[in-house]
Parts: structure tokens; sequence; C-alpha cells
């Protein structure tokens, strides 16, 4: 795994639909096991941005829900933590992956993605990931 930023990944994620159930502008109950695999990903070095639609005190809200329940993000709706955006360029951002509920299919479930990844469940001991195979 890695365990400093030039091997890490900018993995993307949204929160209305994907890390708790969409129930904007409140906050809805928690995805199945969305923290666990989220502070799995954060513990093997990898860099989490919160990429969401909020803003305002909705945003603050949402922020504070993650770090209460144990996540910090890298960055929030940038690519980086001092990006500055300007009406003249795209707000578009950079990461490895984005993991959101709006993809084609609809959001696949923590439980999937955290298999997709680290190529075994939750509740299971590590093995070979997708990450060890792509940073050999």
């Amino acid at each position: 795994m890695p365990n400093n930023t030039q091997n890490s990944l900018l993995i993307a994620v949204d929160f209305d639909g994907t890390i708790v159930e969409n129930k904007y502008p409140k906050i809805g109950k928690e995805q199945l096991f969305a923290f666990s695999t989220l502070k799995k990903l954060q513990g093997a070095g990898h860099r989490l941005i919160l990429w969401t639609v909020r803003n305002g005190k909705q945003l603050e809200e949402a922020i504070a829900y993650c770090e209460k329940n144990g996540i910090t993000f890298y960055a929030i709706n940038s690519t980086y933590p001092e990006e500055q955006f300007s009406e003249k360029i795209s707000r578009k951002i950079v990461a490895d992956i984005f993991i959101d509920d709006r993809n084609i299919g609809g959001f696949i479930g923590w439980g999937a993605v955290h298999q997709l990844l680290f190529k075994e469940t939750p509740a299971e001991t590590p093995k070979k990931t997708i990450f060890k195979k792509w940073f050999k």
C-alpha cells in the first residue's frame, strides 16, 4: 500500500447518495460500510476529496458529520487544499477514482467498492489489492 503522496491515489467521494442516503438538504443515514471503507483507504495512504454539490451551511454539516465519523478530507470540492477557483476556469477536479451514486447504473454500494479496490470483503484480513498490483 502507498505510504506517501507520490504513490497515493486521489479519490473523489460524493456525499449525498454515496456516503449517506440521499435526503438532501438533510443528512441521510450512513451507507453500510461507507466509513469503514473510507478509513481503510486513508489508512492505506490515499487522499480523499469530498466532492459534493453541497455548499454553505449544508456543506459544513456534511464535513462535520464525516469528521464525527472519523474522516477528515484532504480537500473539499477541489483537487488539492490550496486550490483557488476563478470564474474563468472550469471547476472540474482531477482524481484517480470517483465514487458517486450518479455513475451509470447507480451506486454499487460500499461493500462492492471495498471488494473492487481491496479484492476482499470488508471484514476480511487484507490480501493482494488493486493498489499493490498498480504499485509493485
